[in-house]
């Protein structure tokens, strides 16, 4: 059984949002009655397309962290691993409306498309434009119409909220989001389970010399398990699997994200990253920026992923624009 750091577990998400509205009022605040909405300080303002960002708890920094100017204006969460409600959503929708429309953002899972399409139809009664674009990164799944949103929503949600920051028009912003979620391409393994705080239980269970490869980020297992590999096998196994997705030429650019699920050190990431580099640089594709370490977790997973943005001319532009959050900033 798992140990966590907990009070009472059904009290979760409302205490770890006290302690980062208390870590970060400069750039968080809370609408009165919306408990599981979080706004940018500095985020909505009229004429501006507003972007809301959500999904379930526990993958934190995703969604909480990347709220802030120039990123998301509101970020709206459900209990771990659930999809928020469409009236907090709704909540989130009012309270990044700027009057130029409001565009969802989240990762492809059934719960959160039905959560979120009812809160688009609850929205539109409040005259209230919304507009949705899924983040579908994951290449573990052959068919792109069901593949999941997983640590690549670091590189898309950068890109709109830059698209809506620049004040773009709503139709703009929108193309932009999807263009940046055609262009982004992630793969994971996992070393170990995670566990709810509910139940303390592991959500899967591995043998001593296996790995998942790749998983989602609920909790759940792989598409397939195999025997446990070295750094530089997992990661030739990653990269192999998105360059058959992403079909890269050399001279391209890309940006990389190497995120732990959790568990896995900085040390054990950056050893990965070592390979990634040298892959990258022996098909001739150039490393515009790197970022390493947690951004998309799953509780306490032990394991990794890998994504590569690829870049070109505009969505560099928008990889760069300045944003300020709470656990990321750029430019």
């Amino acid at each position: 059984m798992a140990k966590k750091v907990l009070n009472n577990p059904d009290h979760v998400i409302e205490e770890m949002l006290e302690g980062i509205l208390a870590a970060h009022p400069e750039h968080l605040r809370q609408p009165e009655g919306a408990p599981r909405t979080i706004v940018a300080t500095d985020g909505p303002r009229d004429g501006k397309v507003g972007l809301v960002i959500g999904g379930g708890s526990g993958h934190e920094p995703t969604f909480l962290g990347f709220v802030g100017r120039g990123l998301a204006d509101v970020a709206v969460i459900g209990d771990v691993f659930t999809s928020p409600t469409p009236d907090a959503i709704l909540d989130s929708a009012r309270a990044a409306n700027g009057r130029a429309g409001v565009l969802f953002m989240y990762g492809n899972y059934a719960g959160d498309v039905m959560n979120f399409d009812m809160a688009a139809e609850m929205a539109a009664m409040d005259d209230i434009e919304v507009r949705t674009v899924l983040s579908t990164d994951d290449v573990a799944i052959k068919e792109k119409e069901k593949r999941r949103g997983v640590a690549g929503n670091f590189f898309i949600f950068k890109s709109a909220g830059a698209a809506c920051d620049k004040m773009l028009s709503f139709d703009e912003c929108e193309r932009i989001a999807r263009k940046s979620n055609d262009h982004t391409f992630t793969m994971g393994v996992a070393l170990a389970p995670c566990s709810l705080p509910q139940t303390l239980k592991p959500s899967f269970t591995l043998g001593d010399n296996e790995m998942e490869i790749g998983l989602g980020i609920h909790g759940e297992a792989g598409v397939y398990r195999g025997p446990l590999q070295t750094a530089d096998e997992i990661t030739d196994r990653i990269v192999d699997a998105i360059f058959a997705q992403m079909s890269p030429s050399k001279g391209d650019r890309v940006a990389v994200l190497v995120n732990s699920l959790g568990a896995t050190p900085l040390m054990e990431l950056y050893i990965v990253n070592r390979r990634l580099r040298q892959r990258l640089d022996d098909a001739g594709i150039t490393v515009h920026k790197t970022w390493v370490g947690n951004y998309c977790t799953s509780l306490e997973m032990a394991g990794l992923s890998v994504t590569l943005h690829h870049l070109d001319g505009e969505l560099t532009e928008m990889l760069d624009h300045p944003c300020d959050c709470a656990m990321f900033r750029a430019g």
